[in-house]
């Protein structure tokens, strides 16, 4: 109902469970009631959105079995809310003592209690009786893509090699197993790469744990010269063993927490371990959240789950997947770069506008540059070929830096957003010197700040389905930056214009899949490359993040 006590229909109620994943849509009726029914014992999360009012959301609602959950939603323009009023025996509910004491007594009524009982029942009637399937809520997204420079996404941390598939299911309904994988061709002519993640969850009196294992295998471009010649080039393979919790601690507090144990095999073989933790409290209006990642980036943690996006998970396990460890050399030996993040934030919601408010402090060793089409010459012993291009990686050392950012979104009404971000970034600034070896570069690239704003604008054009982000990120760009970023912030956009698509296709009725066109735009302006001479008078050209053009279809099943 709204504040003054009239039934609204026609608004959208959405249920989630605990894992934060959609399990059924209902609008309400004339009478401004809805009811989801046939629920399994746990805890679910409800949702409510109308046009004209601020959405409501009601975490931990306990289900029990046989009792009906009443909730009472008050819409406003200002402030939603949820409230429990009652719990009751449902009609025709779990049965009462008195049964159960007749089914312990009666002994004609005992083959119930049977492993299988039917195949013991001569009487039992033609049709089967139906039970439990194994699998349930079977989810699967294949998408293909090619672009005009598939490499350049290694360059800013992520890999695409054409394809990526991810399905998802459970097992008797508390066992989840999800599977995605990273499919193509490497840098090398002829040579398949591949990555593949297997997870298995479990839900347990109210903690999620899983554990993943992830394995990568590609052959790099053999083009820099007098390190690692054609000849002797190994594959690159890597093996990740990772346990991760999402454990709520109380009604207001979430911890999410775990580590990954990587294992990588390159001219020399490297183990590491890489803990993470992130902290959230419900707060009036928001929630305010610690994070501390150590070793490789997460960028998954910042792509939510609680969201209409019904594959919002498998996403996550995508992003999660795309990263690849960035190794460099130093010397000739090999190193990967790791970085230990703090992060704390504070949102803050009211009525149709949101605000966010992070700092963090960031710590990195091994830190990676990326130079474009370096001569074969050039600093020998301490350029890596790039996975996929004709770049080099180059290992600029530690790199120790901080900031923070200031965001406010607006909901312009329920399809479009806007939001506007001020803050700095963390970037390597160089100085004057003269650059002769390796090591001049390290020296000359000095850790700084950047002012930097960005606009961003996202959406659904409901008449044709598509939806759309767009960003715009101005600063100094006489500057590196170290990428990827080691903050876990929900928007990050890249330097310069950057553009995404996702449009619908109409399929043919009763296709069992749905079927998306895909664009992605990066740095369409090309911002951020720095040049740089050698004394000799050689070009080194630093690239942040180049411009590209990647399209591709997906399968939604």
């Amino acid at each position: 109902m709204d504040p003054a006590g009239k039934p609204q229909a026609g608004a959208l109620v959405t249920l989630f469970n605990r894992q934060d994943r959609l399990l059924q849509r209902v609008a309400t009726d004339f009478s401004g009631s809805f009811s989801f029914d046939d629920l399994l014992p746990d805890v679910y999360s409800v949702q409510v959105s109308f046009s004209s009012f601020v959405p409501a959301m009601k975490d931990r609602v306990q289900v029990k079995p046989g009792m009906r959950s009443l909730l009472e939603i008050n819409l406003s323009k200002v402030f939603s809310s949820v409230q429990l009023v009652t719990t009751i025996p449902a009609p025709n509910g779990l049965m009462n003592d008195s049964w159960k004491w007749t089914l312990r007594t009666d002994s004609s009524l005992r083959p119930i209690l049977r492993l299988l009982p039917e195949l013991n029942n001569p009487n039992r009637p033609s049709v089967e009786t139906p039970r439990a399937a194994i699998f349930s809520s079977s989810r699967a997204l294949v998408k293909i893509s090619a672009s005009d420079g598939m490499h350049t996404l290694a360059e800013s941390g992520e890999a695409d090699l054409g394809t990526q598939f991810a399905f998802a299911t459970s097992v008797y309904g508390d066992n989840h197993v999800k599977v995605s994988g990273n499919v193509g061709m490497g840098a090398a002519a002829g040579s398949p790469a591949a990555a593949i993640r297997t997870t298995y969850s479990r839900d347990v009196l109210g903690a999620s744990p899983a554990v993943s294992v992830t394995m990568r295998q590609m052959a790099l471009a053999p083009r820099i010269g007098n390190g690692p010649t054609e000849s002797s080039l190994p594959m690159l393979r890597a093996i990740s063993v990772s346990l991760g919790d999402k454990t709520q601690v109380t009604d207001a507090m979430t911890v999410e927490y775990g580590f990954g144990l990587d294992m990588v095999s390159f001219v020399d073989k490297l183990h590491y371990l890489s803990p993470y933790a992130r902290l959230t409290h419900q707060i009036p209006h928001g929630a305010a959240d610690i994070t501390w990642t150590s070793g490789n980036a997460r960028p998954e943690l910042g792509v939510g789950t609680s969201n209409s996006e019904t594959n919002a998970d498998l996403h996550r396990d995508l992003s999660s997947l795309a990263v690849m460890p960035r190794i460099s050399l130093d010397n000739g030996r090999a190193r990967v770069q790791r970085g230990d993040d703090y992060e704390i934030g504070v949102t803050q919601r009211y009525g149709s506008r949101e605000y966010r408010f992070s700092g963090y402090r960031e710590s990195i060793s091994n830190t990676t540059l990326t130079i474009a089409n370096p001569d074969a010459s050039l600093f020998q012993g301490d350029l890596l070929p790039d996975m996929f291009s004709r770049s080099a990686l180059f290992n600029a050392g530690r790199f120790d830096t901080y900031g923070y950012l200031a965001t406010v979104t607006q909901d312009v009404n329920e399809n479009y957003k806007v939001s506007a971000s001020f803050g700095s970034n963390g970037v390597m600034i160089p100085t004057r010197a003269a650059l002769r070896t390796a090591d001049d570069l390290r020296k000359v690239m000095q850790a700084g700040n950047r002012p930097a704003v960005t606009f961003r604008a996202s959406g659904t054009i409901k008449q044709i389905g598509t939806k759309f982000v767009a960003s715009y990120q101005w600063t100094n760009y006489q500057s590196a930056l170290p990428l990827p970023q080691f903050a876990t912030q929900s928007i990050r956009p890249g330097p310069g214009m950057n553009i995404t698509l996702r449009q619908p296709i109409p399929t043919p009725p009763g296709v069992p899949w749905r079927l998306e066109a895909t664009a992605e735009l990066r740095n369409m302006l090309a911002q951020g490359y720095l040049g740089l001479t050698m004394t000799d008078g050689r070009p080194l050209l630093l690239v942040n993040t180049p411009r590209s053009v990647r399209g591709g279809l997906a399968f939604v099943f």
